[in-house]
C-alpha cells in the first residue's frame, strides 16, 4: 500500500446505530438526485452497454418497432440508474464503509422509452452480522418503489448494503487472506480464447417466442461469461449507471463539504470519493478488499441479463433476487449458470422459476440468484 496505511477510519458505534434505528419506516425526503430521471433512448443504451448487453430490444429502435412492445423498452436493471438509494446511497454511520450486497426486485410493468421515473424510499431494516470479511457488520436494507409519469407502479425493490469497519477488514478480516497473498494472475492466450468463445456463442432469444409449454423443469440455461474484469469495465458500468459519489471540481467539493464522510483523502491529501475502491487498488486494499473490484448493482444486472437473453422479447421478468458472496477483483472471470427449478401458473400467468449462480475462474462462489420469468403460453 502506497499511502496512509497508519490512518484509522470511523467505527460502528451504538449511538450511530440508535440514530439509524430512529429512521426505520420513515419516508425519505429529497435526497441526492438520480443519474437518470428519464428512460431516454441514450440512457437505456448507455446502461445496457455498460453491462455488455447488446439486445436490440433495448438498443435498436428499428428492431424494437417490430416487437410486441412497438418500440424500445428499458432492460429491467436500468432502474438502478434512477435511484441512488436502491444503488447503495446509505444514510447514517458517517465514514463507515458501505458495500452493496444484494436486492429483491419485483417488476409490474415494462419501462418504456421516455418514461419519467419517480421513486419513494424508506429505511426498512437493520440487522447485525458477524462476518469473515470484517467481523461486525450491519446489514442496512432500504425499500424503493418506482413510478412512471402516469403514476403507474412499475417496480419495487428491497436492496441492502453491509456497513463494515475498514480497519478491521484490512487488519483482521480472514475472507481474502489467501487471495491477497497470491501472485497477480496472468492469462494465457489459450485461456482467454476459451472464455471468449462464450461471448462468440452468446445468444439473444429475441423475436422467437419461448413458450411456457416448451420449457422443462431441470433444463439448463446457456452459460453466460462476464470479464475478464478490468478497471475499464468498471468505469464503463459507471458511465451508464452514474455511480454514487462520482463528482468533479466544484460539484465534488460541494458533496464533500456537505457530507464530510464522503471525502477520504487520497495520496495527494485531497478528499476523494469512497467509490474509488472500484478503480484504485491501493484504496481497495485499505478497506480489506482483494483489489479494485466490480460494482454490486453491476453484478445483479449481469444476472438479469442472463435471464432476459433467455426469455426473449415476449417474456417479462417478474422477480429477481441476488445475493453477493464475494468481490470480483480486477483480473477475475465470471461464469453465470442457471437451471429451471419449476414451472407454475399463478393469477393466470405462466411462470418459470430459475436458479442461478456465478463462480469465478477458481470455482469460488461469487453470486447466488433467482428469477421468475413470465412466458407466453400456446394456450
Amino acid at each position: 500500500m502506497s499511502n496512509t496505511t497508519e490512518r484509522t477510519f470511523p467505527k460502528i458505534t451504538d449511538s450511530g446505530l440508535d440514530d439509524l434505528r430512529r429512521r426505520i419506516g420513515v419516508k425519505i425526503g429529497k435526497t441526492i438526485e438520480p443519474w437518470c430521471y428519464e428512460a431516454t433512448r441514450d440512457n437505456i443504451r448507455h446502461y445496457a452497454h455498460g453491462i455488455g448487453d447488446d439486445n436490440p430490444l433495448w438498443c435498436d429502435p428499428d428492431y424494437a418497432a417490430t416487437t410486441p412492445h412497438g418500440g424500445i423498452i428499458a432492460l429491467p436493471s436500468f432502474l438502478f440508474s434512477t435511484s441512488r438509494i436502491v444503488s447503495g446511497y446509505v444514510g447514517g454511520l458517517p465514514g463507515v464503509h458501505a458495500m452493496w450486497s444484494g436486492a429483491d426486485w419485483t417488476w409490474h410493468k415494462p419501462i418504456k422509452r421516455n418514461d419519467v421515473i419517480s421513486t419513494e424510499a424508506y429505511l426498512k431494516d437493520l440487522v447485525e452480522h458477524q462476518t469473515r470479511f470484517a467481523g461486525r457488520a450491519i446489514q442496512q436494507t432500504y425499500n424503493v418503489k418506482f413510478y412512471n409519469q402516469s403514476g403507474d407502479f412499475i417496480a419495487e425493490a428491497d436492496s441492502w448494503c453491509f456497513r463494515t469497519e475498514r480497519d478491521h477488514a484490512r487488519e483482521l478480516g480472514t475472507k481474502y487472506k489467501e487471495v491477497r497473498a497470491r501472485e497477480p494472475r496472468r492469462y494465457t492466450d489459450e485461456e482467454l480464447a476459451a472464455a471468449y468463445q462464450l461471448y462468440r456463442e452468446e445468444s439473444v432469444r429475441g423475436a422467437t417466442p419461448r413458450y411456457w409449454e416448451d420449457v422443462k423443469e431441470g433444463e439448463a440455461l446457456p452459460v453466460m461469461f462476464k470479464g475478464p474484469m478490468t478497471v475499464t469495465g468498471f468505469i464503463a458500468y459507471a458511465q451508464g449507471w452514474g455511480g454514487l459519489y462520482i463528482r468533479a471540481n466544484k460539484l465534488a467539493w460541494k458533496l464533500h463539504d456537505e457530507h464530510p464522510g464522503t471525502g477520504i483523502k487520497n495520496r495527494f491529501g485531497i478528499p476523494d470519493c469512497p467509490e474509488r475502491v472500484h478503480w484504485e487498488e491501493d484504496f481497495a486494499l485499505e478497506v480489506g478488499a482483494p483489489g479494485a473490484y466490480d460494482y454490486g448493482p453491476e453484478r445483479t444486472s449481469w444476472m438479469t441479463h442472463h435471464l432476459t437473453n433467455w426469455m426473449g422479447d415476449a417474456g417479462f421478468l417478474r422477480k429477481a433476487s441476488c445475493k453477493i458472496r464475494r468481490h470480483n477483483p480486477e483480473g477475475d472471470m465470471l461464469f453465470i449458470k442457471g437451471q429451471v427449478k419449476r414451472k407454475f401458473v399463478e393469477d393466470g400467468r405462466h411462470l418459470v422459476e430459475i436458479e442461478q449462480e456465478a463462480r469465478n475462474q477458481d470455482d469460488e462462489l461469487s453470486v447466488l440468484a433467482t428469477g421468475i420469468v413470465e412466458l407466453p403460453s400456446r394456450g
